[in-house]
């Protein structure tokens, strides 16, 4: 493949902020690991998070969420530059408040056992043996969806369904819902990762915005 059809496929301006979107989750989420572990994590459950049940189920949606995010982020790559620029730069910002919060006040809960030994069982047993469950506030599973839901609702460079938008919502309110019916998440960590993407996304429609002869891509 030559540049030129490589480009039809992903623009090479969106390549340095995609880049620096997964170098920045990957300081966020596991660099800072090596100055929270041992540290005193808090937990902060409320009686609401202890009466909500685990279901197994859930663990699909929390999976998927992985393809919702590759392929969300694939069509905002595919955008005009600005646009492009706007959404992954709000990404890296919300990203930066959470490594903050992540070094600050780290957080922890406590798992439930799993029992039964179905494919929904087996499948979140993975989960929970490959993700510790510490840097919960803001959830990073629901800041991307959310994010991908927000960046998706607009898009002119890839003509999608009508239907798509609400299907993505939905999606995203079901990865929401596994985050805490997982016991991955408490429920406070969902407004978490909803605020830091709005908190992202405003503030880097302001920085583009300073930028001599740049003005923000429209929601």
């Amino acid at each position: 493949m030559n540049l030129k059809n490589f480009q039809k496929i992903i623009p090479l301006y969106s390549l340095p902020p995609l880049a620096a979107m997964l170098a920045m989750n990957t300081l966020a989420y596991f660099g800072t690991r090596i100055f929270t572990t041992g540290r005193y994590h808090y937990n902060i459950e409320t009686w609401l998070d202890q009466k909500l049940p685990l279901v197994p189920f859930f663990v699909t949606f929390y999976l998927l969420a992985y393809a919702q995010w590759i392929g969300c982020y694939f069509l905002i790559a595919r955008e005009k530059k600005e646009y492009c620029y706007r959404f992954f730069l709000g990404d890296i910002i919300a990203k930066t408040f959470c490594l903050v919060i992540f070094m600050v006040f780290p957080t922890t809960l406590n798992r439930p056992e799993i029992t039964g030994n179905g494919i929904f069982e087996r499948l979140l047993a993975m989960v929970y043996a490959m993700d510790a469950p510490d840097n919960l506030f803001p959830s990073i599973h629901c800041l991307e969806s959310w994010l991908c839901y927000r960046g998706c609702r607009n898009l002119t460079a890839t003509k999608l369904p009508r239907w798509f938008s609400g299907a993505n919502l939905l999606f995203t309110l079901g990865v929401f819902a596994s985050t805490v019916l997982l016991k991955q998440h408490v429920l406070v960590d969902i407004p978490g990762g909803i605020i830091a993407v709005e908190a992202g996304l405003f503030l880097s429609g302001r920085i583009l915005a300073a930028v001599p002869g740049k003005t923000p891509a429209c929601e």
